[in-house]
């Protein structure tokens, strides 16, 4: 018991208290790796060209199977399950450390509660502190997870092209977060990276053929998560207007702008979403698809 509680003080110090997350502050001018509006649009103007301009040259070969990648898809994935697990338990732990910490200055002096600070931030947030750490954490994890979009093209994936676009607005969806203080992104954080993590677990388990693996090679888990999320950002999209509009916290939300932004960006996912399990049958990333009563690998 001991050693569990001396495990939970560790892990809390290095995933909330330590004085490099508490005092983290977003600054472009601060040396922060990809914080400038010239590298994101920069990698933007070079990263979705050359996927579409692969596709494009894959498909003028008419080049149907996908191409010999090896280890990569399931060690991709398995980097990616843990570094959305360790952004997720970072996030949780940083969340309640701000509502611990806060908390006396909500007691009689204004209506904000801990679900209303996880919705709608106040007007002037900076971001800095614990949560936008692994905001950036985050935003930083973006790019690791836009390689899964080349990996979609090189695979011969439907809807690859969306794909490409949907992980490209993702990445700026991630910087304007930081960028304008966004609200309720701790709480799209918390499903996104915990879906991540059961998705992307998922399919290094199928991908490496662990046992069982192939027992479990049609469940629909990548759909499971991408349903909880939309569900998730819908809900948090929901909370976030009617405070902000209908007049619940004085003075609205902080980052309306990117607020904007991302309604654009949830509406082209939701569009991937439908184009990939439309009419055309299953096709996901945990290694097999379902169509018209089939199964056959993607």
């Amino acid at each position: 018991m001991a050693a569990a509680a001396s495990a939970g003080d560790v892990a809390r110090y290095w995933l909330a208290e330590h004085p490099a997350i508490v005092g983290f502050r977003w600054s472009p001018s601060g040396g922060l790796w990809f914080s400038t509006w010239a590298f994101l649009l920069g990698f933007l103007a070079a990263y979705i060209p050359l996927c579409l301009s692969i596709d494009a040259l894959l498909a003028a070969f008419r080049r149907k199977r996908p191409l010999p990648l090896g280890p990569l898809p399931p060690a991709h994935a398995l980097l990616m399950a843990a570094v959305s697990a360790a952004i997720f338990t970072g996030t949780l732990l940083s969340a309640v450390a701000e509502i611990r910490d806060t908390r006396w200055s909500w007691r009689g002096r204004s209506r904000t509660t801990p679900l209303r600070w996880l919705l709608c931030f106040p007007p002037g947030t900076r971001s800095s502190g614990r949560v936008f750490f692994w905001s950036y954490a985050y935003y930083l994890s973006r790019y690791l997870h836009a390689l899964r979009g080349l990996l979609a093209v090189l695979q011969r994936r439907r809807g690859a092209a969306a794909r490409v676009c949907a992980h490209a607005a993702a990445v700026a969806m991630a910087f304007l977060w930081l960028e304008f203080s966004q609200s309720f992104q701790v709480l799209a954080i918390l499903a996104s990276t915990l879906a991540h993590a059961v998705a992307f677990g998922f399919r290094f388990w199928v991908g490496a053929g662990l046992p069982a693996a192939r027992a479990a090679r049609g469940a629909p888990v990548a759909l499971a998560c991408q349903v909880g999320l939309l569900g998730c950002n819908l809900a948090c999209h929901a909370g976030f207007v009617w405070m902000h509009f209908g007049g619940a916290v004085a003075g609205g939300c902080s980052g309306i702008g990117a607020w904007g932004f991302n309604t654009l960006l949830n509406a082209a996912l939701l569009w991937v979403f439908l184009h990939c399990y439309g009419k055309r049958g299953v096709c996901d990333d945990d290694g097999g698809a379902t169509a018209a009563g089939s199964k056959k690998a993607l």
